[in-house]
């Protein structure tokens, strides 16, 4: 299936060189794809794993990005500037090539009321907004994921929020997410994953789950009724009180497609570009079913390797490999203090785990890093 799709995709432009650009350089590259990346920042994260890095704004300078267009297989946005996103929107029909981008998905998506307001519309279980006692869950209106958001305890502290600011319940469980895409007509729910949060609510671990049929019938029903051309990312909190969505993000997430590529053996940009090319089927069953994980760990003082939280990386100066065998992968973020992400995989959780241990190891005798 690998095979089949990424022959079809030989080159692809990714306008965006953060998180999001690298997760989608690394799955591009994975399918054999050329990757040419365009960002305004002459330091883009992503610059230097990409086979062709174009510097310039795509607002002020559209010929540049026209003329990309024209010897590419495909466009996807991987940024959330919203300017950029309007104008990649206003000039769509000039494209010469698919864009993989839902933007009226986008627009729900991105603005966190209108996306509660249609999970009520199509009777979505979703965190109360507006609770009359504590604990409060807060969060931006517009920022993407763990961006701003935080437990409230008192009243007090409420009166004290930002203007704008969202108010629900604090619901306790675990978060779960599950990708889906969509050609306008049919849509395929791919693989749940849990995400692992540290005190910022930011992901630092990304492991497989098994199938959650109550999950995947109302991704489906959130993506169909959209009706979704493009992917989409369904968070949600999976605890004693069921499932409550939390959010939906109609753009190329990160982590989560790499731990779905090593779990399920679905490459997402693969079967993205499917959906604008031809048809999207469900899946009923995944070409694989291993176990992954995938972390992030910073060498810290005294060589410590600490946990953190994706959002860390951003602020890296470059992004790319670092040690790569069987069931084993580690790509280094260089900064301040390096940061590695860890990707073991294996036919079940004892070998992916077996995995991470040589992985660490690797490490210690690279850097003398505690592990």
């Amino acid at each position: 299936m690998r095979q089949f799709w990424g022959a079809r995709l030989k080159t692809i432009c990714l306008v965006g060189g953060k998180l999001q650009g690298f997760e989608a350089a690394y799955l591009s590259k994975k399918a054999g794809m050329k990757v040419i990346l365009i960002d305004k920042n002459p330091q883009a994260l992503t610059r230097n794993y990409a086979d062709k890095f174009h510097c310039f704004d795509i607002i002020k300078e559209p010929e540049k990005l026209l003329e990309l267009s024209g010897n590419v297989d495909a466009l996807l946005p991987v940024n959330e500037n919203l300017a950029c996103i309007e104008f990649l929107s206003s000039i769509k029909e000039k494209i010469s090539c698919p864009i993989l981008f839902d933007f009226e998905a986008y627009w729900i998506s991105r603005d966190k009321k209108s996306s509660k307001d249609y999970f009520k519309s199509i009777e979505v279980p979703t965190p109360q907004d507006n609770p009359s006692e504590p604990p409060y869950f807060v969060k931006p209106p517009c920022e993407s994921s763990s961006v701003g958001a935080r437990i409230i305890y008192d009243n007090k502290e409420l009166e004290a929020l930002e203007p704008g600011m969202l108010v629900e319940e604090y619901v306790e469980g675990d978060v779960v997410s599950l990708e889906v895409v969509g050609d306008g007509s049919h849509f395929a729910v791919v693989k749940e994953t849990l995400i692992h949060i540290d005190d910022a609510y930011d992901c630092h671990m990304v492991t497989p789950l098994p199938p959650d049929p109550s999950f995947r019938q109302i991704s489906q029903a959130l993506a169909a009724n959209l009706p979704l051309k493009g992917i989409m990312d369904v968070e949600a909190i999976s605890g004693p009180k069921g499932l409550k969505v939390i959010e939906i993000d109609a753009r190329f997430p990160s982590q989560t497609p790499t731990a779905v590529y090593f779990s399920s053996g679905i490459n997402l940009i693969e079967l993205l570009f499917r959906a604008f090319t031809d048809s999207i089927e469900e899946i009923k069953t995944l070409p694989e079913n291993k176990y992954c994980i995938y972390e992030h760990l910073m060498l810290g003082e005294n060589g410590v390797l600490v946990s953190v939280g994706e959002q860390i990386l951003s602020m890296g100066s470059d992004y790319g490999k670092f040690y790569e065998e069987s069931g084993i992968e580690i790509l280094l973020c260089k900064g301040e203090n390096p940061v590695f992400t860890l990707i073991f995989w294996g036919k079940d959780r004892e070998e992916a785990e077996t995995k991470k241990c040589k992985g660490l190891s690797v490490l210690k005798d690279s850097f003398g890093a505690a592990v």
